[in-house]
Formats: structure tokens, sequence, C-alpha cells
């Protein structure tokens, strides 16, 4: 397994940062956001600030956009990131799929653990269906929030014409064996210090709504998308994942990035970041 040019230069400055254990949460959250701050953003014919039931969102509506609403849920460990940070990244997705984009800045821990961010997807979801949006209707997320979207097509059957899950974080007990084997940037122990934050309780990381590996319902997903990066320690539990949904006749596509690691989708210096984009647009598109 080789890293890809623009991989390997992410990875070797991954060597100079500190531990999750060393920061202070804060101080990382406002470092993100200064750095998302400079990052190039496309013009998107309409943004607006919206509060769905009070949990801050913002709409993303592209020239021309076609029928229909992505909802989409940003990464970054359940602890970081929030719609600010993603700005960018949205506008390249509502642009390449045409369609209006709704992100949303649910609660993070640890000022607000699990079930807080669940609660607000579903609050987010409640608003939607209270107004006239014109279907169809697709949830997308990426590491966290590929979790947070695959555990809100799972509570709300039936509401999503599709969803794309781009390497999602699904399990607590990091039983597979790219923890130990393609942990290149982002290891076991930060990924347990995610869940631990996360979860409310021990019990917690046995719930299907934190651990949606472990759901009875798979079988009720819609047309979904699972995107996962080589160098990457999510990525055989993603690809679980999708070998679930097709036993169980789940209409599934799974698309394994060679030379990626995690965190590519939203940096346009990843080549393979642009190209997602446009995979998933053409997916969206087949379900419109």
């Amino acid at each position: 397994m080789t890293l890809y040019r623009a991989a390997a230069e992410a990875v070797a400055g991954y060597a100079d940062e500190p531990k999750l254990s060393e920061i202070s949460i804060a101080d990382e959250r406002a470092a993100t956001r200064d750095a998302a701050a400079q990052e190039l953003r496309e013009e998107v014919a309409d943004v607006e600030e919206v509060e769905a039931n009070g949990v801050r969102c913002r709409l993303y509506r592209p020239t021309d956009a076609r029928p229909g609403l992505v909802v989409h849920l940003h990464g970054g460990g359940f602890v970081f990131h929030d719609i600010d940070v993603h700005d960018a990244a949205v506008r390249r997705l509502a642009n390449r799929a045409g369609l209006a984009v709704l992100s949303v800045d649910y609660r993070r821990p640890p000022e607000d653990r699990f079930p807080a961010a669940v609660e607000d997807v579903d609050a987010v979801l409640a608003w939607i269906r209270e107004r006239e949006v014109a279907e169809p209707l697709f949830v997308h997320g990426d590491s966290a929030g590929g979790n947070l979207a695959l555990v809100a097509a799972l509570r709300h059957p039936d509401l999503f014409a599709a969803a794309v899950l781009i390497y999602p974080f699904l399990d607590p007990t990091q039983a597979f064996d790219s923890y130990d084997s393609a942990a290149e940037g982002f290891d076991r122990q930060e990924a347990a210090w995610y869940w631990t934050q996360y979860a409310a309780d021990p019990a917690d990381l046995a719930h299907p709504d934190l651990a949606p590996l472990l759901s009875d319902r798979l079988g009720t997903l819609p047309p979904t998308l699972v995107v996962t990066a080589e160098h990457d320690p999510l990525r055989d539990e993603g690809e679980e994942l999708a070998r679930r949904l097709d036993a169980l006749a789940v209409d599934v596509t799974a698309t394994r990035y060679l030379g990626q690691v995690h965190g590519f989708w939203r940096r346009p210096a990843f080549g393979a970041s642009d190209r997602l984009m446009r995979q998933v647009a053409g997916f969206l598109a087949a379900y419109s």
C-alpha cells in the first residue's frame, strides 16, 4: 500500500502535532476555524443562515438547483469542526451535486455528549418535514458525520432517497485490522479518545444510535454509498458495513480510494477530493 503524494505530505505534517490528550479542545477548535477561514470558497447562488427547531444550520442553494435537499452532517470526531469549518467543502458539494444542501451545526461533546447530536439531527429532520421541501431528501456525512448520517437513516426509515457515508466512524470497539495496518496519521488511541468524549456513559458504547453496526435495522436503509480511504483505520468498519448491507439486499455502492488518508474529502489539495465530490454528485443524481 502506497500513500499518494498529497496524502504522504499530510501524514508527514501530522508528526509534529500534539496528541489529542495533550491539547485544549477550545484552542484546537479555534485553530481549526482560523485555518478554515483561509480556504478558498466557491460562489453559491444563495447561502442562508437558518434555525431549525433551535439547531443552527446553513442552507446552500446552487444556481439552477434541481428539486431535492441534502442534509450534511460534518465530521470532526464528534468533538471538533462545525458548519463554518465545513463551509468551503459544502459549497463545493452543492455546486457539484446541483442540489440545495443544509449543513447542520449539531451539539458536540464534551459539553453535550451522546445522544445530544442525534437529538439535534432529529430536530432538524422534524423541521424539514414541517416545511414544503421538494423531494427527494438525502443524508450525507463524513467521519463522525457519517456515523450521524447512518443513524439518522436508521431512525427515520423511508425518509431518505439515498445516503452517502464518507469514511464513517462506526465501531467503538476498534475490532478491525485496519486500526493496526492502515493507521497513517490517525491511530487507535486517537479514535478511543473521540469515543470517550462522545459517550455519556460506558453503556452508550453498545447503543446502536452510537455504534450503528450493532443496529438490527440495517436492512431498512435506502440506497447507500460507502466511501473508504486505503490508509485509514476506519477503512475496514466502513467496508464491513457495505458487506452487511449487501447481504441484507440493500442497494449499496462501496468505493475505496487508493493512496488516501482519513479526511481527504474536504481538502482540495488532495486531487481525489474533487473526484469524490463528483462521484457523490453522480450517485445522488441517480436517485433524484
